[in-house]
């Protein structure tokens, strides 16, 4: 790998948000980082711990370091931002006993506070954003205008570089919760509307896929300390790191892979949720029924609770040209094989990010949060994918029509394969060498290695 190395491995914290779609690509971030010769300590749980295996195996215990706090009781996504801000004096109580302490501290979007602990320590803090560039704006923009009135249906963005409305619903998770007044409520706000004064900003994203916005974030935050660094995934031909990547696989790599290369090319579906989202009951049936009426050959992630409703019965009624694996699953390698036509998404930001690079049409299927809106995207801006259904209104689809487009999406004749194509062709010359992304990651390591 030809990267710039800084010269005096200045030390950073990275801070993810403890759920693995956030801790994930901050790990990624960490591996470039690390390669381009920057000393990193990473934050992390307990319970979390294990998701490093990969980059301590691949890095010297001299530039990578860990910073194991557990995390207080939580298990809702709001008791866990509650829970947030009581790791702030276990973090300030590290850097005054550390010898050489951190110079900047890079932490997610969820964890604006941040930016106050890093002045009160006097170093920089960066942003990074585990969604978006576009859903970044939106996120700010809702809490700024906060509360909306109840009568809203509605929430209009047309202040933003590409005007458009969302459904009050679909706009924001987390808004919906907010109470005026409320001490909690009121310190998130002001947390997520921290993120926009940082230091600095760190994008999960490129410029082929979001330049529109960059100029514009710039001049929201007051400065051009905006860095557009992915996808931020394992690159090239890295198997065993890509297979390591976000956990153990329930499933032995050669198995996916052998089974995987039988395939015809683009003849497989592959039909994941991510790591927290799981489809009501209803719609599992659907989706089961409309993948054994399509014929097409399928892989099926199945987690949760949906792993009750595929049945043995099932496995064996679609054994051959149907494989279900049950737990996490190595998706980077999946998409990437040339045997993969489609993706049945549920259009978190990693997985969009990891579909474009494998250069897969996507099925949209959002379940919450940004998700919608990134689907939408996907499909009118776009135009690398096809709605499926959506989720959060339990919405059952048709099986015929379901059925029937997922025989379209694996068809040689595809109609949007060509605009796919193109778009996994810039998120590949992003990352490479004298690419928007590598040139964007030289760049935060010189800024990074000149504090003092």
């Amino acid at each position: 790998m030809d990267y710039l190395h800084c010269k005096n491995g200045a030390h950073i914290l990275l801070f993810p948000f403890p759920t693995s779609g956030h801790i994930i690509p901050i790990l990624d971030l960490a591996n470039q980082l690390l390669y381009r010769g920057l000393t990193i300590t990473i934050l992390v749980t307990p319970e979390n711990l294990k998701l490093l295996d990969p980059l301590v195996s691949t890095h010297s215990s001299n530039t990578l370091h860990t910073l194991v706090i557990p995390f207080p009781s939580a298990t809702s996504f709001v008791s866990k931002l509650q829970a947030s801000f009581e790791l702030s004096q276990p973090i300030l109580e590290f850097f005054e006993s550390h010898k050489s302490p951190p110079l900047a501290i890079i932490s997610d979007f969820f964890l604006g506070w941040t930016n106050q602990l890093a002045c009160q320590l006097g170093i920089p803090r960066l942003v990074f954003w585990a969604s978006s560039a576009k859903q970044s704006l939106v996120v700010d923009e809702i809490w700024r205008n906060l509360p909306l009135p109840k009568e809203q249906s509605m929430v209009s963005f047309t202040n933003l570089p590409s005007s458009f409305v969302l459904p009050k619903w679909q706009a924001s998770e987390l808004v919906s919760k907010y109470i005026p007044g409320d001490p909690f409520w009121e310190c998130f706000k002001d947390t997520m509307l921290s993120n926009f004064k940082s230091w600095g900003a760190v994008y999960n994203s490129f410029m082929d896929l979001e330049d529109t916005y960059v100029d514009y974030i710039n001049k929201e935050m007051g400065h051009d300390r905006v860095f557009l660094v992915g996808p931020l995934l394992p690159q090239g031909d890295n198997l065993v790191e890509s297979f390591k990547r976000g956990g153990s696989s329930v499933v032995q790599e050669c198995e996916i892979v052998t089974w995987l290369d039988s395939k015809a090319e683009n003849s497989v579906l592959y039909v994941c949720f991510g790591s927290r989202t799981e489809l009501p009951i209803k719609q599992t049936e659907a989706l089961a029924h409309a993948l054994d009426k399509s014929g097409v050959n399928f892989i099926w992630c199945v987690r949760g609770q949906n792993q009750e409703h595929i049945t043995k019965e099932y496995e064996d009624g679609v054994s051959g040209r149907g494989l279900i694996i049950r737990g996490w699953a190595p998706q980077v390698v999946i998409l990437r094989n040339k045997a993969v036509g489609a993706f049945v998404t549920h259009c978190g930001w990693n997985s969009i990010l990891e579909g474009i690079s494998a250069g897969v049409l996507m099925l949209t299927w959002p379940m919450g949060a940004d998700q919608f809106a990134n689907a939408k995207d996907l499909i009118d801006e776009l135009g690398v994918a096809e709605e499926a259904c959506e989720g959060g209104q339990e919405i059952v689809p048709d099986v015929k029509t379901l059925s029937e487009l997922f025989v379209m999406s694996v068809s040689e004749d595809c109609p949007k394969r060509e605009k796919v194509l193109h778009l996994r062709d810039g998120a590949v010359k992003a990352v490479k060498k004298y690419g928007s992304s590598s040139k964007d990651l030289d760049s935060l390591v010189r800024q990074l290695s000149q504090l003092k």
